[in-house]
C-alpha cells in the first residue's frame, strides 16, 4: 500500500473527499515527524513506537572502487510494532 491508497482508505472510512482524506493522512504523518523530532519518541498504543536511535561513525566500502570510506555518526528513526499490530500480522 502506498500513500495514495492510504488516502483513499481514510476518505472511504470517514466518508469524506479524497482531498480531506489526504489532509488527514498528512496531518498524522506530520504529527509523528514533529513528535519524534521534539520528544525523541511517539508511542501509539496498539500500533507501535517511533523512536530516535543513534548510529556510530564507522568505516564503509565504496562498492565501485573498493576504497575504504568513513561514514559519519547519524541519527535514524526506529519503529517497534505494538503487540496488537504483531498479532494482526501473524494471524
Amino acid at each position: 500500500m502506498n500513500k495514495q491508497e492510504l488516502v483513499e482508505v481514510v476518505a472511504k472510512e470517514c466518508e469524506v473527499s479524497k482531498a480531506c482524506g489526504e489532509k488527514a493522512v498528512n496531518a498524522i504523518l506530520d504529527g509523528i515527524k514533529n513528535g519524534v523530532k521534539k520528544t525523541k519518541e511517539v508511542r501509539l498504543i496498539g500500533f507501535g513506537t517511533f523512536s530516535v536511535r543513534a548510529r556510530k561513525a564507522r568505516k564503509g566500502r565504496n562498492p565501485q572502487t573498493g576504497a575504504v570510506i568513513n561514514i559519519k555518526a547519524s541519527k535514524t528513526v526506529k519503529f517497534t510494532p505494538g503487540q496488537d499490530f504483531k498479532n494482526a500480522v501473524n494471524k
